[in-house]
């Protein structure tokens, strides 16, 4: 179960201190790009002037000159000082919190750096490696860099949400034309004319035309979608045909992609137990590092035969190499780029926790209507009685009579033909049915007392009894007076819906189903489906009992409904998942929104969250795995084999660690978690 803390990730509306943080993180992007690039050409001076550098390079007699090691000392004290800078500050303010890291460690090395050299220059005797403490200084601020930019980029996607909004409107003015005004001017009742080509500037309603509009980029919809008068159209969607008229119904903070991008924001802000376990991982690693630099310093100086000079080198590029800055990234890039992907995919994660819980669901138990079925009332079957005429033909002609009707059998069975023909004569047949003259015959559409009224037999009467067993209404078709098919129509079952079920089942999930319908239409769906468990007739205040009841078996469950009169069950389950949201996205009880109502997105959460997983996974290992052999090796272990890092390498390694953590989350591949899985 939940915690009880489920109703508190209510939605919120954007804030200003959202775009603080986005401006941060640009402040700092800047801050350490130009950092490093002013820390660069002293930096190269500082490799000139160095002694053990001119040594390796033969060039010290070239170089040599009188008060170079004055000058050494000033450059390196800038850049100590200047590229060193937002280290220091870190130390200082990891250690007010009491929380020392990754800053401590860095300003820790660069200070033992930095002040050991300068005693050397001062008289002490020893080895200068000013040019360790510069390159040192250098690549962590190229390291810094490059990881804003990562982070940066992982945040983009929410910048090309707000891109998808047009500047402008074409208001639509009482005397019949129109003026070009801002999207802040729209309010609701507004009617706007969008032409082909432009994109639709707010939530709204067609009230004239018809048209196909792209939605691929708000809710995952490949296809484009017909739009008519009366049909509902999302703000940033793509007019791609005819033009049209629509009144506004939602703009600002109301709109489909407002809210979008804030449920987007709250949840790349969100903590997850992943990340809680990374944290702890930085800290112990911060403690290890502080131990492991302790012992060298002390093993090196007091145990060995090396000089001062070699325990503090050892001692500054165990801390170096043991920077936890990778593995503070390691989670929130894997997160910022799974709920994107999640978002540009057509659902919206509200609570991080629960769709990690997705990868180890037991059971899913889904609502029927409009969740496994369409929830409207359609054409399921149509049963031949004689070869006079084909299913079309027989479709079409009762398609046509029906075009009078109100009833919702006839609206069902009018959808489901693909022509008509015009109608003469047309009666309604009081509580019995219709008839009428359609392409010169005599046609009637009937219900079966109206054929025992008329003592006309029905052929094969066991099918037609079986077909009705599963709850489904039973229409019969007279031409001529001669009994020729039944059409059976009920609520039908998605396509989506098989294809769903097979998936889940296929990777050892358990599917389930709650409906308030009796129990011969939950078999039959459950039957067709091939569902494990149903519940039938069940009210929607008792669902939130049932998901409890298979929570008792030991099982971890989702529930799968439309968010409104599955509220409670939605709230009970450990993962609940509103399907269907459509532009409300803002459903307050569900931890995974789905726009489309489409089943088959049920498959692609449990795929995503794995594939989540296993990234951050692979991310922890990168981040802090290197270390079980980095630490011995920085420690200088091997020394005796003539194998020793020195500090500028171990920050290399580091860096590096970071950079594979940055470019490993982008390839979170769900694909790669399909063919695994399924």
């Amino acid at each position: 179960m939940k915690n009880t803390d489920h109703h508190n990730h209510q939605h919120q509306e954007p804030t200003n201190n959202d775009n603080e943080h986005h401006d941060h993180h640009t402040h700092m992007l800047q801050e350490f790009k130009k950092r490093f690039f002013v820390s660069a050409l002293p930096t190269i001076l500082i490799l000139l002037l160095s002694p053990m550098i001119q040594e390796f390079l033969g060039i010290g007699d070239q170089l040599h000159f009188q008060g170079d090691m004055a000058v050494l000392f000033l450059l390196s004290t800038f850049v100590y000082v200047y590229g060193g800078w937002p280290f220091l500050k870190g130390v200082y303010d990891e250690i007010k919190d009491k929380q020392p890291g990754m800053m401590t460690l860095i300003g820790l090395a660069i200070t033992v750096a930095y002040v050991y050299s300068t005693a050397v220059v001062f008289g002490l005797s020893g080895k200068l490696f000013y040019w360790e403490l510069a390159t040192l200084v250098l690549i962590m601020l190229a390291g810094h860099w490059i990881e804003m930019r990562s982070v940066m980029s992982a945040s983009r996607a929410l910048e090309e949400l707000a891109k998808l909004m047009p500047d402008t409107a074409h208001r639509l003015k009482d005397d019949g034309s129109t003026e070009e005004v801002g999207l802040d001017e729209l309010r609701s009742g507004d009617k706007l004319v969008i032409k082909p080509g432009e994109k639709v500037p707010a939530d709204g309603e067609v009230v004239d035309g018809k048209t196909q509009v792209n939605e691929s980029l708000l809710t995952g919809e490949s296809k484009p979608v017909s739009k008519k008068e009366g049909d509902e159209v999302i703000g940033g969607a793509i007019n791609e045909e005819g033009s049209i008229t629509v009144k506004v119904t939602k703009t600002g903070d109301e709109s489909f992609l407002s809210q979008v991008i804030s449920l987007v924001e709250q949840a790349q802000q969100s903590k997850s137990r992943t990340q809680n376990l990374a944290n702890r991982a930085a800290a112990w690693l911060t403690f290890v590092a502080l131990g492991a630099g302790a012992l060298t310093l002390f093993g090196w100086s007091f145990w060995s035969s090396q000089d001062f000079v070699f325990a503090i080198e050892r001692t500054v590029t165990v801390m170096v190499i043991t920077c936890p800055h990778a593995l503070g990234l390691a989670i929130p890039l894997v997160i910022a780029v799974s709920t994107s992907r999640a978002a540009s995919h057509g659902f919206l994660i509200r609570n991080r926790t629960a769709f990690e819980q997705a990868r180890t669901l037991d059971a899913i138990i889904f609502d029927k209507t409009g969740t496994l079925t369409k929830g409207e009332f359609g054409v399921t079957d149509i049963r031949m009685f004689s070869e006079t005429f084909s299913k079309k033909e027989l479709l079409t002609l009762a398609a046509s009579l029906e075009t009078r009707s109100e009833h919702s059998i006839a609206q069902g069975i009018v959808e489901a033909s693909e022509e008509t023909f015009a109608v003469e004569s047309f009666n309604a047949i009081t509580g019995k049915g219709v008839e009428g003259q359609v392409d010169g015959k005599k046609i009637a559409v009937v219900s079966p007392g109206y054929l025992e009224e008329q003592n006309i037999n029905i052929p094969d009467r066991s099918s037609m009894d079986e077909l009705a067993s599963t709850g489904k209404t039973i229409v019969y078709i007279l031409v001529e007076g001669s009994l020729e098919a039944a059409i059976a129509l009920g609520d039908q079952i998605r396509e989506e819906s098989y294809e769903a079920i097979r998936r889940l089942k296929e990777s050892g999930i358990q599917c389930m189903m709650l409906t308030g319908d009796n129990e011969q239409v939950a078999g039959y769906v459950a039957d067709e489906l091939g569902l494990e468990d149903y519940f039938a007739e069940v009210l929607p205040d008792e669902k939130s009992d049932k998901v409890k009841e298979v929570q008792q078996r030991g099982l971890s469950v989702a529930m799968v409904g439309d968010g409104v009169n599955d509220a409670p069950a939605l709230a009970q389950a450990d993962v609940g998942i509103a399907i269907g949201a459509g532009s409300d996205v803002a459903v307050e009880t569900a931890d995974l929104v789905l726009v489309k109502n489409n089943p088959k997105d049920v498959v692609w959460i449990v795929l995503l969250a794995k594939a989540t997983y296993r990234k951050m996974i692979q991310n922890l290992w990168w981040a802090s795995g290197y270390n079980i052999i980095a630490i011995p090796l920085a420690a200088g272990v091997f020394a005796w084999a003539g194998i020793v890092l020195s500090p500028a390498v171990g920050a290399v390694l580091m860096s590096l660690s970071t950079v594979i953590v940055a470019v490993n989350a982008r390839f979170l591949d769900v694909e790669k978690e399909r063919s695994q899985t399924f």
